[in-house]
Order: structure tokens, then C-alpha cells, then sequence
């Protein structure tokens, strides 16, 4: 059996100026100074916009579950409440601001999304870097932070580079690193980078990107056995949106909870192509109880319990996570067509040979003109911008290596450690 004590992480000091805020808004009633009850968010939604049409109710249940976790399990700090208030308000205008312009723009539901490629794989995996490599294609076209955040009104190409939301997405977006620099040389979070989809998918309250901010077990749990279907319809419908008055030749999107969906995926997409990373699970768990414990510790005090992120985060549930992967491609679930392999240690010794090999598996030319701007971007991308990230690995976790023997025999993946 695995460890149950989970990977450590124990938090840095707060900034001063944090610490203070939070000790002072611990003198007041913080349910009341910023309420986070179903009733002031969805008015100051609909105030906002100027809407009152959310669609159909399938967001309600979680977003009921997501606001009672928050008040009895986030223990939220003045300036977690501040910000999760804020978060939320914007994924209920968000909702309300899609299901809008499509009722006065229905010919939208007709922009075809072909082929598009995603990243999937164990957070931490290498991810990220691909992500941002294959960006670089001009011919692909990726979702960007603050129109994830902010899809309406429609996104156009002439206004794409000057959009007002992208100063304000920026502000929020960078903030994460001033409650704390830490994070910073974990992942960089800008107004104008590539957006993961778990944000495209706020709007219907069942995302990895609302249970990644706070401690809410229940929520989370619910989550987890929630029908995902019209979640990746509505991200669709988000897609279709961005890309009607900014055409998109092809779509390039991440996230590594896509792994976890991967039959539903293909039902709403099913010419995806899927590039599925592949690092040591052992090396990846310990650096994402680094980042979700830092970001935790944005909006609370509480201690980090790894234990209720175990599917990513815990050795038996991760080896689970990455067996079901297996036995989908083995059964056909996932066609050999749709999916490809990355080794986290092939894209760090020879990226272009790596991403070459993506594009031939899936029949697609690399262009000159992408590879160009990918090595220039490789240039120009000093390691450790921000710093280097540092975690520490429990030395016990070293003994889940055997759960992970058929995986990482079948991929050829190293041993980090």
C-alpha cells in the first residue's frame, strides 16, 4: 500500500503586508463583511451584466456544493474570501455573458472545431513547456488567459493584442504571485499567456480550476463523480465563441485533468488529437503538492492535507489515474490515431526532434516557419525566469515506486530521483 502521509510541504512566511491585512480582517465577521452565500453572488452576477439567464440549472448543484465547502471547510483568510468572491462572480458573469450571445448570435453553435490538439498528462509532467512550444506554431491557435476568463463579448482579430481585458485579466492574473512570490517561480501567470481549459470550463462550477484554489473536499468529491459531458459541451461552446470573429486554423489546448476524461473528450471531440506527457510520478507528485499547497495557502492558514488531492498527489490513486489511461488505449477507448506519447526527458534533451515526432504521428507538416519560432523561443526563455522551484520529496515516497513499474516499464520513463 502507498504512504498515506503524503507528499510534505510546509508553507514560507506570508509577506508582511498579507500577514497584516489577514490579521486584521480576522477582528471582523468575515461572513458578513464579504459574504460568499449563493443569493449576494448570483445578484452582483446579474447586476453586473445586466443578465439574468444562466441556461440550463446542471451548474447549480455544484455551485451550491462549491460555496457550502467553502464556508465550512475553506477556512478562508479576509483576502481568500476577497478573492474567491471576486472569482466567482466572474465565472457567473461569464455564464451568464455565453448563454447571451449565444440566444442573439445562434449561428455561433455553427463554427466547426477541427481536430484540436490537447495536452494531457500528470500536473508537473511537462506540461506546461509543451504547451508553450507548440504555441508557437502560427498556425495554431490557443485560448489565452483573459479571454478563458472573459470570453464576451466576442474576441476580434482587429482588437485581439489591445482588448481591455487584457490589462484587467493581468491584474488579477499577477496578483497570485504578490500574495505569493513563490508562486512565481512555479508558473507564470500573465493576462496574455495560454490558459489552461479548466478555466474555460469555470462557467459551469465542475472544474479542476475551482477545486485547485481552496481546500474543499467535499466539492472536490463531487466533482470526481460528476458527468463531465456537459462540461466539455460547454467548453465547446466557449471555443466556438472565441474563435468566431478571431478565426483559430486549429485549436492547441492543456490541461492534465483531461487525462481523467479522455472517453468524454473524444465524445465531444472525437478527431482530437491527444499528446499524453510522461514524467516520473514520483518526481511529479512531489512538485504539485509544492504548487497546490502554495496555492492554498493564498487564501488560507489552514494546513495542507494532501490526502484529499490523492489522485494526483498520492501514489495508489496516481498509478490508478495512469492505469485507466492504459487500459483505455488498450481496449480502443482511445484510438492509436488520436494519441501520442511525450517523454517529459525527450522534450527536455531534444525538443524539436520531440515535437517533430508529434506532428508525424498525427500526419501534420512542421512547417519551417513553427520550427523557427519555436527555437527562438527556446532562446529566449531563460531557465529559472522567476526563480527556481524548490520542493522537497518524502524520502518514504520512494516506496511507491513499484506502483508504477507497468507504467513507466511500458513508456520508458526514468527514475528522477
Amino acid at each position: 500500500m502507498s504512504n498515506t502521509s503524503g507528499p510534505m510541504w510546509i508553507p514560507p512566511p506570508h509577506p508582511q503586508w498579507l500577514s497584516t491585512v489577514n490579521q486584521e480582517g480576522s477582528y471582523f465577521n468575515l461572513e458578513a463583511v464579504v459574504p460568499l452565500d449563493e443569493a449576494s453572488l448570483i445578484h452582483h452576477a446579474c447586476r453586473s451584466t445586466g443578465l439574468d439567464d444562466f441556461g440550463d440549472d446542471l451548474w447549480r448543484e455544484p455551485f451550491g456544493v462549491l460555496i457550502r465547502s467553502l464556508e465550512e471547510e475553506g477556512q478562508l483568510t479576509l483576502m481568500g474570501r476577497l478573492m474567491a468572491r471576486s472569482d466567482i462572480i466572474l465565472w457567473l458573469s461569464a455564464r451568464l455573458q455565453v448563454v447571451d450571445t449565444l440566444k442573439r448570435h445562434p449561428q455561433i453553435l455553427d463554427e466547426e472545431i477541427v481536430a484540436p490538439m490537447v495536452i494531457v498528462g500528470l500536473p508537473r509532467s511537462g506540461t506546461s513547456i509543451l504547451f508553450e512550444l507548440l504555441s508557437q506554431d502560427p498556425e495554431v491557435g490557443v485560448p489565452l488567459m483573459w479571454e478563458a476568463l472573459q470570453p464576451c463579448p466576442p474576441p476580434e482579430a482587429a482588437t485581439y493584442r489591445t482588448d481591455p481585458r487584457i490589462e484587467q485579466a493581468d491584474k488579477l492574473f499577477t496578483q497570485w504571485s504578490r500574495v505569493a512570490p513563490e508562486f512565481a517561480s512555479m508558473h507564470e501567470m500573465r493576462g496574455d499567456i495560454p490558459a489552461e481549459c479548466g478555466l474555460l470550463m469555470a462557467g459551469t462550477f465542475i472544474s479542476d480550476h475551482c477545486a485547485s484554489l481552496h481546500q474543499t473536499n467535499s466539492y472536490s468529491a463531487w466533482c470526481l463523480a460528476a458527468d463531465f459531458t456537459p462540461v466539455y459541451k460547454y467548453h465547446k461552446r466557449v471555443l466556438q465563441i472565441l474563435q468566431w470573429k478571431n478565426p483559430r486554423k486549429r485549436w492547441l489546448l492543456k490541461a492534465p485533468e483531461h487525462q481523467v476524461h479522455l472517453d468524454t473528450l473524444l465524445q465531444v471531440y472525437p478527431d482530437a488529437r491527444i499528446v499524453q506527457t510522461h514524467r516520473d510520478p514520483i518526481k511529479c507528485m512531489a512538485s504539485t503538492a509544492s504548487l497546490m499547497g502554495t496555492l492554498y495557502y493564498m487564501r488560507s492558514d489552514q494546513p495542507f492535507n494532501a490526502q484529499l488531492f490523492d489522485n494526483i498527489i498520492m501514489g495508489d490513486a496516481t498509478a490508478q489515474r495512469l492505469e485507466r489511461v492504459i487500459q483505455q488505449r488498450e481496449q480502443g477507448v482511445v484510438p492509436s490515431t488520436n494519441i501520442v506519447d511525450s517523454r517529459y526527458q525527450d522534450l527536455i534533451d531534444d525538443p524539436i526532434s520531440c515535437i517533430a515526432n508529434i506532428y508525424d504521428h498525427f500526419g501534420m507538416p512542421f512547417h519551417d516557419a513553427a520550427r523557427s519560432r519555436m527555437l527562438d523561443y527556446l532562446e529566449h526563455k531563460p531557465q529559472g525566469k522567476f526563480g527556481a522551484h524548490r520542493y522537497e520529496i518524502d524520502a518514504s515516497k520512494t516506496r511507491d515506486r513499484p506502483l508504477f513499474k507497468r507504467y513507466q516499464t511500458l513508456y520508458n520513463v526514468p527514475d528522477e530521483l
